[in-house]
């Protein structure tokens, strides 16, 4: 992990090596992608089951891709008690967050006959995609499914990879069934991306694609989008952490380290005020590197993407957390809330030292689902707004058009578009 003086040329250096962890950079894969794409958009479940047969090891056909109720209860009895009353009380904070992002239809008259106003409708089928094959995520089932559950959406149909025996971990069959997915698939990759958005005969086509996956999966959803609407192409995980001398450096590096162990493109990075703060985070990461159990992993992420950035100023530590635009963004000094006031850009905001990173992954409420890779400057977090569509309307009476018909005929004209002009003077062609 390089601990640096914080200057503008640095800044500029961090800001070009973060953009290189983007799914964009790596156009070596798109080809393979764009193969597997056509060829479930052309054969359906055919490509499909041989693809999960190559990349999976897993003979599929039309009866055994979907997850049977049996597999449900069986996975039941495979989750602890334990761990099921905490999904639930996710579930609780989740939905409960979730409810008040809810917007709702709205109509405006006036006495002189005009009615304006804004249909909400909540999307029809939405695809949810889930990281499977040998690691679980039930967080990301219950972040993605419960907002599109309180949007309304109609149909949920989720698919994620399947393990080496052709089952889906039981942890995750539970969290989609409490969140409240309707259909689940065992397919995973680029060719589950397609078969979302083209359908098959098994599975259905949707009208967006939610959720995140490797690289492969990044890049489907890129591929797709137009067909199918998406969430966003996400990149790999990053925490930013700003802070000043009262922060705990122990705190600090444990935060760091949270995020860094996803994989080795996680960027963690310290901003700092505080050269003793850097002193102390440093060692604090080495003494926790010798008890965690991805080292390796958290060794090469720091490596290649962990930073400690000393500034001389809080203004120009503020500067360049704007310009990063982190996915997660702690800030632990002695008034974060005036801090936090100053923070243009970033996917979700912690404030204070009880506030770390993982709980907002698991159990605060709000989404994990966050912009990466610096588009949190015009991304937001995962919504119900992400489950939904508007309408506007329009209603005139002849009442109420007279007044300004001859204002839309001469606007029309101005541009050149004289049926617009014609489909506005038709009505009051007899005056």
């Amino acid at each position: 992990m390089r601990c640096l003086e914080l200057t503008q040329e640095v800044k500029k250096n961090i800001l070009e090596d973060l953009l290189e962890r983007s799914p964009n950079s790596y156009g070596g894969y798109e080809a393979a992608v764009s193969e597997i794409i056509g060829a479930v958009k052309d054969k359906g479940d055919e490509a499909l089951f041989s693809y999960t047969k190559r990349f999976d090891g897993i003979e599929l056909d039309a009866e055994s891709v979907r997850v049977t109720p049996e597999e449900i209860e069986e996975a039941y009895t495979q989750v602890d008690e334990e761990f099921l009353a905490i999904i639930r009380k996710a579930i609780e904070n989740i939905r409960v967050y979730h409810e008040k992002q809810k917007q709702y239809s709205w109509f405006d008259s006036t006495p002189q006959g005009t009615i304006l106003g804004q249909k909400v409708t909540p999307l029809e089928r939405v695809g949810v995609y889930v990281p499977g094959g040998k690691a679980a995520y039930p967080s990301s089932v219950l972040m993605n499914t419960i907002p599109a559950k309180v949007a309304g959406v109609e149909k949920i149909i989720m698919v994620t990879p399947p393990d080496k025996e052709g089952r889906v971990t039981p942890t995750t069959l539970v969290a989609a069934r409490e969140a409240g997915a309707d259909e689940i698939y065992k397919v995973g990759g680029a060719q589950a991306i397609a078969a979302l958005a083209y359908g098959t005969e098994s599975i259905p086509k949707v009208h967006k694609i939610v959720g995140p996956g490797n690289i492969y999966v990044a890049l489907a959803k890129k591929a797709v989008y137009g067909y199918v609407s998406i969430d966003s192409i996400a990149g790999p995980s990053e925490i930013l952490v700003l802070a000043d001398e009262t922060a705990n450096p122990r705190y600090v590096a444990a935060d760091l380290l949270s995020q860094a162990e996803h994989d080795e493109l996680a960027s963690a990075i310290l901003v700092t005020t505080s050269k003793e703060l850097a002193k102390e985070v440093e060692k604090e990461i080495e003494g926790f590197l010798q008890v965690l159990s991805r080292r390796e992993i958290l060794e090469k992420s720091l490596e290649n993407y962990g930073y400690i950035l000393i500034a001389d100023t809080m203004e120009m530590a503020i500067d360049t957390v704007n310009e990063i635009a982190s996915e997660h963004l702690e800030i632990v000094t002695k008034d974060p809330f005036q801090i936090m006031t100053k923070i243009k850009n970033a996917g979700a905001i912690f404030l204070g030292e009880y506030s770390s990173e993982p709980l907002g992954d698991y159990f605060a409420g709000p989404n994990h689902v966050l912009p990466t890779n610096g588009t949190a400057k015009f991304f937001s977090p995962l919504s119900v707004d992400d489950f939904i569509k508007k309408s506007s309307i329009i209603s005139y009476s002849r009442e109420a058009l007279y007044p300004f018909h001859q204002d839309i005929v001469s606007f029309a004209k101005a541009e050149g578009l004289t049926a617009h002009a014609n489909s506005i003077a038709v009505r009051f062609e007899k005056e």
